[in-house]
């Protein structure tokens, strides 16, 4: 164990903690969790069970990036992007490494965002809990011993003091949440909130943001690959409208359950895992979902008993109970996770308003006014406080989304 200490010096971030953990594998954040975190156990499949506390899922309207003049023409600002300015940005930056400095240990967690390899980010998330070490060393794309090696300084790092509150009266926070993200610094600030999903979003709008600027379409969905040959399918949709399940054909590749990039070579995916709705999760519907929530996988705020036999139906806790699996543990997984264009684009609706019949084989014209126009869907979404099912929010230039949307560039 101890050789995955003092492999890393994060002194140049403010960070003076003597004892943090470089990459540790799953069964020593394992053996964190269980010592160090109350609640935590493990399920009789072998997953890790931790809980979110408050929050137990995202929190858009707490969201901030800085309005800086280098990127502001480039986010969209309104009910999603809530702009904050470079000083308190600095501000919650300071309070988040002042709580990571008062813990007894650290963990450090180094990766990539993105499967093609003129494409992806080095990613470094500095936390405080096991719990969410584990998290983002399955959804990001895990580095061979010779890429961690050679890994030198990341794009993008996430400071995740979520166990502190940000304070109140500093401008422009609403609560004691908030996640603060500054293109220029390239830096992620997360305070008032252990929802592991903020760190997994935060990359996302990282993506988002940095993509088209390279002539690529980055889309929230999921992604399959036909066996026999190059091309792929993609399936659009909002939080709880199939995108995981859908993807999990046995029949078909998995590229990926939510992430993914279109570029002039094909598709690729964003994450090293996969993020899955637990709720009235059987082996019987979802067989492929079931097994891979094993020993190096995290279980979400579920509830147990005595046993370590999870309830999946039980959600006394939250509706948003959550499974986070590395894309391996699917066995029809595509690894590396890229595809040819895909020839098939679908909408996953669960339309609850009566615009569109169960099954509509739409127009190309069809499918460019759907895109453009949104489209919601009346399921549990992950988001707290968010928009009330139905709104829409009209994206130039992308996917349209509802209350779960990110979307930054115009």
């Amino acid at each position: 164990m101890n050789a995955n200490m003092h492999l890393i010096d994060l002194a140049a971030s403010g960070i003076t903690v003597e004892t943090i953990y470089h990459n540790l594998a799953p069964a020593q954040l394992y053996e964190h969790a269980i010592r160090y975190e109350r609640g935590t156990s493990i399920a009789d499949s072998g997953a890790l069970i931790a809980y979110s506390g408050e929050k137990t899922g995202r929190s858009p309207r707490d969201k901030r990036v800085v309005k800086h003049p280098d990127s502001e023409k480039d986010v969209w600002w309104g009910s999603v992007n809530f702009p904050i300015d470079e000083y308190g940005f600095h501000v919650n930056r300071e309070r988040a490494i002042d709580y990571l400095n008062t813990c007894e240990r650290l963990y450090v967690v180094d990766a990539f965002a993105g499967w093609h390899p003129q494409h992806r980010l080095k990613i470094r998330v500095v936390c405080s809990r096991p719990y969410h070490a584990l998290f983002m060393h399955t959804m990001l794309i895990r580095p061979t011993d010779k890429e961690l090696a050679t890994f030198g300084e990341p794009d993008y790092v996430i400071f995740n003091a979520g166990r502190f509150p940000a304070n109140r009266l500093t401008e422009g926070m609403t609560s004691k949440t908030s996640i603060d993200l500054s293109f220029e610094e390239k830096q992620m600030v997360i305070l008032g909130t252990e929802y592991a999903g903020e760190m997994k979003k935060g990359v996302f709008t990282i993506m988002n943001y940095l993509m088209p600027k390279q002539g690529l379409l980055s889309m929230h969905c999921s992604a399959t690959a036909d066996p026999q040959s190059t091309h792929s399918s993609v399936l659009f949709g909002l939080s709880g409208t199939g995108k995981t399940t859908l993807s999990a054909d046995p029949k078909r590749l998995l590229i990926g359950d939510d992430e993914h990039v279109w570029g002039d070579d094909g598709i690729f995916n964003i994450e090293g895992g996969c993020y899955a709705k637990a709720i009235d999760l059987t082996p019987e519907n979802e067989p492929d979902i079931f097994q891979a929530l094993r020993f190096g996988s995290v279980l979400e705020n579920v509830v147990f008993d005595d046993e370590g036999h999870v309830d999946f139906h039980d959600t006394s806790i939250t509706q948003n109970t959550r499974g986070a699996y590395p894309i391996e543990f699917i066995k029809n997984a595509k690894v590396p996770c890229v595809a040819g264009h895909p020839t098939d684009v679908i909408f996953l609706t669960c339309d609850a308003f009566g615009v569109l019949p169960p099954v509509s084989k739409l127009t190309p014209e069809q499918a460019m006014y759907h895109f453009i126009s949104g489209y919601t869907a009346k399921v549990a979404g992950t988001a707290l406080h968010g928009l009330a099912p139905g709104k829409i929010r009209r994206v130039a230039g992308g996917q349209a989304e509802g209350a779960q949307g990110q979307r930054l560039a115009r």
